[in-house]
């Protein structure tokens, strides 16, 4: 048996970017840092940041874009996926190791721009949404919620 899992909490580092593919499907590429922090042999407190690449797809890509910006703190669930491409420039291979998120919790207080409310934790996932109304509480999306 084989598990591919991650989940981070930690802070976007820049705002989301949205693209469309050809195909017209959305994805949201932003970066989230996580902090560490650790007591050395000598007793010196250490810290060190990680920094990691995201990567959302569809109904997701469209919420993050909405309500993520650079300094959210957020959850992330997802798995790891690495591409690789050849380097017009260098003509070196390539590698990026991201992590795919199929399930997105925002914590700590919206912004003042945010319609949600002060003290609620919005959730969303992969599978699309019933109603286009932003969150006010919590959104939890079942199977049976899907279109198809």
């Amino acid at each position: 048996m084989d598990l591919n899992k991650v989940m981070i909490i930690g802070r976007l580092t820049r705002d989301p970017e949205i693209r469309s593919t050809s195909t017209g499907i959305n994805v949201a590429s932003f970066s989230v840092a996580t902090g560490f922090t650790w007591t050395d042999q000598q007793g010196q407190k250490k810290e060190q940041t990680e920094f990691h690449n995201v990567v959302a797809w569809r109904k997701l890509a469209d919420i993050i874009g909405q309500y993520l910006k650079k300094g959210s703190q957020v959850y992330l669930e997802g798995r790891l996926q690495t591409r690789n491409w050849d380097d017009k420039t260098s003509g070196q291979k390539r590698y990026r190791t991201e992590i795919v998120v199929d399930n997105m919790i925002m914590l700590g207080r919206p912004s003042a721009s945010s319609n949600a409310s002060s003290s609620a934790t919005q959730e969303a996932s992969a599978e699309p949404e019933q109603t286009p109304e932003p969150p006010v509480a919590e959104i939890q999306i079942e199977n049976s919620d899907l279109p198809f």
